[in-house]
């Protein structure tokens, strides 16, 4: 909380010379304060005080229930310390302060007793001056004072109010920018660290043990049973997926025929891993140069894993996924389309459920961070000779 100042006040009769001398005062006191309570604190016990007033209360307004709230008081209002005595609130439109509060428009009354809108506080003062704080032309405050003569108030003392109402709007402001900066950062931070994890937990899904030791498993069959072109074969995609996980992890986007590359090296991996238990194909429609096109990183392989993943638990017959790109010079579209036999039952087991949560979470944070707008939609048709499924994704083009 600010320190209470004790110099001499100003009298009623000081010259614009004296005004201008609490101006800069108020000015310079405001310097190193950075909430917004110690502001309307400094301004009614050190700068109201000097003005020769006897009662001041600062409102600020409560925006969701269009209320106007006391949070700082010089006078009567103001007992001890920092307190408010009985604090009270006004809704816009209510009172003169609500009146105010509701037109933006700062108000000189000389004789309250002819005032309808007046409602008495703590006791009944015969004048007040009424001025409203405005940030980005919105009142987000009240200055309001009140004294027990009749015409105390003068035309400069309303000048003097609106200065350093504007004053005050400025340093409320300046500290509301501050905390929202420090918000955004701090969720900015928060979304990067979420996005770390994530990405680490996709290249631990796709570098785990389990998909390792079947892929060696595999190689070394392919060996032992002196299927040497295979097992090369296996190999060498293996080796390629290893090296673009590792190449892209630190890496928000990647090249979409780098992309596609690695598709391909995985759907090859996976269906020599299986036994031809599914074919796939994948085309691409160009409308826009394909080099230069970049999506955001492992996205795509991670829907991919979840699709043959579930298929092969399911055990489909006759599965077959068409795999279509499509890029425009401000997306790429990929739509995949499954079928397989209508006499296979689906399971969705918890472990398919939970990675498609992850997928979710990924896209909404890439949505929440990068602000990249991606869109999914997945349809399932069941007919009676086979199911089909259709996963349509819209990326940003990254380029």
């Amino acid at each position: 909380m600010p320190k209470t100042n004790q110099n001499p006040v100003l009298h009623r009769d000081h010259s614009k010379d004296n005004f201008s001398d609490v101006l800069v005062y108020f000015s310079e006191s405001l310097q190193g304060i950075n909430n917004e309570d110690d502001i309307l604190w400094d301004l009614a016990k050190n700068c109201i005080s000097k003005l020769g007033f006897v009662d001041c209360v600062v409102y600020l307004l409560d925006s969701e229930r269009d209320v106007l709230i006391q949070k700082a008081a010089y006078g009567p209002k103001n007992p001890k310390d920092f307190e408010i005595h009985e604090p009270v609130e006004r809704p816009l439109g209510y009172g003169i302060v609500g009146h105010v509060g509701k037109s933006g428009k700062a108000e000189l009354i000389h004789d309250t007793s002819k005032d309808e809108r007046y409602r008495v506080d703590d006791e009944f003062r015969l004048s007040e001056v009424c001025v409203p704080i405005i940030i980005d032309k919105k009142v987000i405050g009240i200055i309001d004072c009140e004294h027990p003569e009749k015409h105390f108030f003068s035309e400069h003392h309303l000048q003097i109010l609106l200065t350093m109402s504007s004053i005050c709007a400025i340093k409320i402001k300046s500290v509301r920018d501050q905390k929202m900066l420090v918000e955004k950062q701090n969720n900015l931070f928060k979304l990067k660290e979420e996005m770390m994890e994530l990405r680490l937990k996709a290249l631990n899904s796709q570098l785990n043990p389990h998909f390792i030791f079947n892929a060696l498993n595999a190689i070394q069959y392919f060996i032992t049973s002196e299927n040497k072109k295979l097992a090369l074969e296996f190999l060498s995609s293996f080796s390629k997926l290893i090296r673009f996980y590792l190449s892209n992890i630190e890496k928000d986007t990647v090249f979409l025929k780098d992309e596609i590359a690695m598709l391909k090296q995985y759907l090859k991996l996976q269906k020599l891993r299986y036994n031809d238990q599914f074919d796939y194909n994948i085309s691409f429609i160009e409308v826009a140069n394909t080099k230069e096109a970049k999506v955001p990183s492992f996205v795509i392989h991670t829907l991919f894993e979840n699709i043959i993943e579930n298929a092969i638990y399911n055990q489909y017959k006759n599965h077959h996924i068409q795999v279509t790109f499509e890029l425009c010079d401000k997306n790429v579209c990929l739509t995949v389309n499954y079928s397989y036999d209508t006499d296979d039952t689906v399971t969705y087991t918890p472990e398919y459920r939970e990675h498609i949560i992850k997928w979710q979470n990924q896209i909404r944070l890439l949505n929440k961070a990068k602000g990249y707008n991606i869109k999914k939609k997945v349809l399932f048709n069941k007919k009676k000779k086979f199911n089909e499924g259709i996963i349509t994704l819209k990326l940003p083009n990254l380029r």
